[in-house]
């Protein structure tokens, strides 16, 4: 184990996660940040971040960072990070080829005595049943006698920038006390909101995953009374204001549930569960609720449309907002894409406008073609799927002046008072 002095950090992979990190340690000690994409370093190395979590301003703060594609300039580094996404695959099962990629990089630098910590959000045991034995493979050293591992999940919210990396407390831990102890010193350098040392590995894995799967299940919860209250003809929103007036109320609303976390984290959980024979009901069943909401909410704007006798099939339904929320570039696990395929398969014709989204990624992504200015008098239908602060500057007579003169609007996000919209969640 280094001392902390000597600590020489490399942060492996710099996407909405690993880049944040590295420029704070990039302000305070000698941090490398590796990453395979060139065209991601040569931005990084040019001062500008296409993510937007890290403004040009912050990254020439960073004065001790480099940036590089060749594991041959992280090989005299003694701390290795590792930030990959940990996406699921079609079969919602963890897909845990970035992590197990990102071991063998590690594996293949490390040196007696390095540090490996983990920051992706995984099952309980997974840094030390899936990235350690890796390592071990790749590095021919020992575990805990050799090389040591560390796990502090990352509690980045994309597009957030009130609660930025450096202000959210972390959790830390390690495969021994000592080994502990170094990590939660490292991150205490950087993270001014302060540290919570985890008993083990094991814990603190456990802990990220069920932080997004709380948030899951509330909303979870607030999607289904959405689908009671839309039969009982009641607007949901004046039901959660007027329960939100007791103190103890949770002021969650119904929503499209995507990003890398919460629409992702709960199947880590319920995999392990499964793999050591328990079924996870409730867990299982909020997952589903919130993964039906796009087509719930495409089946809304289809009724408001055929009780104004629009014909469905060859409509031109504008969809505002692709993106997984408000205010960010982020595509990841976006649900709006729900809402969109179901309209296409009623053979709708769909535009997507979001001047957040780069249209490259929304091609390679989804195979979508985002209109850059919808045209004015266009739409039989018109879906507010994201609220970023575009749509509310546009305000409704804006929005409705896209569609046609019985054009239906559809409020996912709740942008707009209920009397001015033609449906709401």
């Amino acid at each position: 184990m280094p001392q902390l002095e000597q600590a020489r950090p490399a942060v492996i992979g710099l996407g909405y996660v690993g880049l944040p990190l590295a420029v704070e340690f990039g302000k305070k000690r000698r941090t490398i940040g590796y990453d395979i994409d060139a065209g991601r370093i040569a931005e990084l190395r040019a001062g500008h971040d296409s993510t937007l979590e890290v403004s040009d301003e912050e990254l020439a703060q960073a004065r001790h960072l480099e940036f590089t594609t060749e594991l041959e300039d992280i090989r005299d580094c003694n701390v290795y990070i590792a930030t990959v996404p940990t996406p699921i695959d079609r079969a919602k099962r963890p897909d845990l080829r970035p992590l197990e990629s990102a071991s063998r990089t590690i594996g293949r630098v490390l040196r007696p005595g390095d540090v490996a910590i983990f920051e992706s959000t995984v099952y309980p045991g997974a840094t030390e049943e899936v990235c350690v034995p890796i390592m071990e493979a790749e590095s021919g050293l020992k575990y805990n006698e050799d090389f040591f591992v560390g796990y502090s999940p990352e509690r980045i919210n994309p597009g957030d920038k009130e609660h930025r990396v450096a202000n959210i407390r972390k959790v830390t831990s390690g495969s021994t006390p000592e080994i502990a102890d170094f990590v939660d010193a490292l991150y205490r350098e950087i993270i001014t909101a302060g540290t919570y040392k985890a008993s083990s590995i094991r814990v603190a894995e456990a802990a990220k995953v069920i932080e997004n799967t709380q948030r899951d299940l509330n909303i979870a919860l607030v999607n289904e009374l959405a689908l009671i209250f839309e039969r009982l003809g009641i607007d949901t929103e004046e039901v959660l204001k007027a329960a939100g007036t007791k103190w103890n109320f949770l002021p969650f609303r119904p929503g499209l549930v995507g990003g890398h976390c919460i629409g992702v984290d709960p199947y880590y959980l319920t995999y392990k569960a499964q793999e050591i024979g328990y079924h996870p009901e409730v867990i299982l069943s909020g997952r589903r609720i919130n993964d039906s909401m796009g087509a719930y909410v495409a089946e809304r704007v289809l009724k408001l449309m055929t009780r104004r006798r629009i014909h469905v099939a060859g409509s031109r339904i504008l969809v505002m907002g692709l993106t997984f929320k408000e205010n960010c570039p982020d595509l990841r696990n976006t649900r709006v894409i729900d809402v969109i395929e179901e309209l296409r398969s009623y053979n709708a014709e769909v535009d997507v406008y979001d001047p957040w989204v780069d249209p490259d990624e929304a091609r390679k992504e989804y195979g979508i073609e985002p209109v850059s200015e919808p045209p004015r008098g266009t739409y039989d239908a018109i879906v507010v799927a994201v609220a970023h602060d575009q749509f509310r500057e546009l305000g409704i007579e804006g929005i409705r002046a896209l569609g046609k003169p019985h054009a239906v609007v559809f409020d996912v996000k709740y942008l707009f008072p209920a009397d001015v919209v033609d449906g709401r969640l």
